[in-house]
């Protein structure tokens, strides 16, 4: 047993430096040992109207360079501009071509300036610290951009089906902006901007988007007109397109998804990496329900399209580039006759994570919370997170939200860990006993054993009784780790003092330095292990780990802080009472 625990210890301990050093070359520009590292993305896409990026349906089809050609030669004389819109929580960007949305500004939503733990330490070295200043102001986030730095838009457009015409107007077709208002006025509780293509094959398309105050939902209508002489059954297509860089703002101290997900009733939620698009893994669904959406780190996109319509859902890397990726869907409409129109009705969510806003779409999108990614622990997270919304609406604070949280699981488990307590108290007990019986038998394994376990009946002491009950809580908490981790309500959320983001790391890190000091204290209330090598892996554990909290937000480093604290009071008073304090 004793020969395990020591494996286990190593195998964590070495685990540990591997994931720092890996990390830290990561940092540095070297390749990940675990992942591919980034591809650049092509120079020539960052342009606006620039990119070649083509739908790539279930049949893994593209628009042929002539489609996309003569999809765009009707409208060669009217000229691509930009229009913005502004409302109460987003400032939105469209490209006349294509009508696509090119650039998203969350005006609620701020950037948190704090720099890394790395680049402080780096900085140090070097003797040029990077340090946040306080007085700058903090910039909006921008999800959809368009730009050198990063390429994330939405676009729709109309494909022919099997022995159609030619093209159809799609996100290559400059479209024809229609005047009316660009800013939702006060009182006003909706705004809405149009885009008319040219009839491309006697097809054209209008699309419409409508922003709604306090809603990150944007209702998307497409009117198809058939001006042709025959009848044609298009397909819509909504898709997501996005480079596979990590977002700015991450950390290697911990790890959050990005990239595409797809749902289905029938697969249910899937995130799909894009190391395996890259290995050509494309993801490739037909249902007549289910959304697409595409993942960062508390902030999501989607494509939403309610009831029970025939769909092809796909999830792609983009013909033709380096490192650009697709999500989305074909909707196909049927035959609309010759001189007849038709219209689609969808909705493009793009915002931040936020619960309630999240099961507002619940009708339209089934398990739409789940972009809010709680990982394997997703049935003890959800209830976590509405207790701990339930002491943010009584307290007023998400910090102190926290603290009470973890305060409740204690009390909850207060058996558990009483008697987990009461049996490293008596191992502590006894362990004088064993590392005497340890020296004097070191030449005799077999008969040390045989000895320990007797001491160990005679005292009926389980050596395994102080960690089973741990284990037993061990989910719990990791749900609530990640509830703390995925929840964008701690972005710019105040505790105390110098702690003005519970999202972040704490600036003067003196969360961390408490929780190694915390995580020190229990390891001495422990009882030492008879192995020496053992008992120094003991010590240098806190250590170790405690590295990784100096990264990680003050919010998780809050909560560990907290239950450590709680749980030092309850060791403290069980060893004091069985009379082993300090031995």
């Amino acid at each position: 047993m004793t020969d395990m625990r020591r494996t286990l210890l190593w195998v964590v301990f070495l685990m540990s430096l591997t994931l720092l050093w890996d990390g830290w070359n990561k940092h540095n520009g070297q390749p990940s040992m675990f992942s591919p590292a980034p591809a650049a993305r092509p120079a020539a896409s960052a342009a606006p109207g620039a990119s070649t990026t083509s739908p790539t349906p279930p049949q893994a089809s593209t628009v042929a360079p002539s489609a996309a050609t003569a999809a765009s030669a009707p409208a060669a004389g009217l000229p691509a501009e930009k229009v913005t819109v502004t409302t109460d929580l987003v400032k939105a960007t469209f490209d006349s071509t294509g009508g696509a949305l090119v650039r998203l500004e969350l005006l609620q939503q701020q950037e948190q300036n704090q720099a890394d733990i790395v680049d402080r330490v780096m900085g140090y070295f070097k003797g040029s610290a990077d340090k946040p200043d306080p007085k700058a102001a903090k910039q909006n986030v921008i999800l959809f951009d368009q730009s050198s730095e990063r390429y994330y838009v939405a676009q729709t457009g109309l494909w022919p089906s099997t022995g159609g015409p030619g093209a159809l107007p799609e996100h290559h077709t400059v479209m024809r902006v229609v005047p009316g208002e660009r800013e939702l006025k006060e009182g006003a509780k909706e705004l809405k901007l149009a885009f008319e293509s040219p009839e491309v094959n006697g097809v054209k398309l209008i699309k419409t988007y409508t922003f709604k105050r306090g809603d990150y939902a944007i209702g998307v209508t497409h009117e198809v007109v058939n001006g042709s002489a025959a009848a044609l059954s298009p397909r819509l297509y909504l898709q997501l397109v996005r480079d596979g860089n990590p977002p700015p703002g991450g950390s290697f101290f911990y790890g959050t998804f990005t990239g595409p997900a797809v749902y289905t009733e029938a697969n249910k939620f899937q995130k799909v990496e894009f190391k395996d698009l890259n290995k050509g893994k494309a993801v490739k669904e037909s249902a007549d329900n289910g959304w697409v959406a595409m993942l960062q780190h508390y902030f999501a996109s989607a494509w939403l399209v309610g009831g029970k319509q025939a769909r092809d859902i796909y999830a792609d890397k983009v013909p033709g580039t380096a490192n650009e990726f697709a999500v989305g869907m074909f909707l196909p409409l049927g035959e609309i006759a010759a001189g007849a129109s038709k219209s689609v009705e969808a909705q493009l969510f793009a915002g931040p994570q936020e619960d309630k806003k999240l099961k507002s779409l619940a009708d339209v999108a089934p398990d739409f919370d789940l972009v809010r990614d709680y990982g394997i622990f997703t049935i003890l997270a959800k209830p976590l997170f509405w207790l701990l919304s339930q002491l943010h609406a009584l307290l007023g604070n998400w910090g102190w939200a926290i603290v009470a949280l973890v305060v409740l699981l204690r009390i909850a488990f207060y058996w558990l860990n009483v008697s987990a307590y009461r049996s490293m108290a008596k191992m502590k007990a006894i362990n004088p006993r064993v590392m005497e019986l340890r020296e004097r038998l070191k030449d005799k394994p077999q008969q040390m054993q045989q000895e320990m376990m007797r001491i160990y009946r005679e005292e009926k002491v389980n050596p395994l009784g102080g960690c089973l009950p741990i284990l037993v809580q061990m989910p719990f908490f990791i749900a609530l780790y990640s509830v703390l981790l995925a929840s964008v309500e701690m972005r710019n959320a105040p505790w105390v003092g110098w702690i003005t983001d519970l999202s972040v790391k704490d600036p003067y890190f003196i969360l961390p330095l408490l929780m190694t000091a915390s995580s020190l204290l229990q390891t001495w209330l422990n009882p030492t292990p008879p192995d020496p090598v053992q008992a120094r892996m003991m010590w240098i554990m806190p250590l170790v780990f405690s590295v990784m909290f100096f990264g990680f937000p003050a919010g998780l480093v809050l909560y560990w802080l907290t239950n450590n604290i709680l749980a030092i009071a309850q060791q403290w008073v069980i060893n004091k009472q069985l009379g082993v304090l300090g031995k």
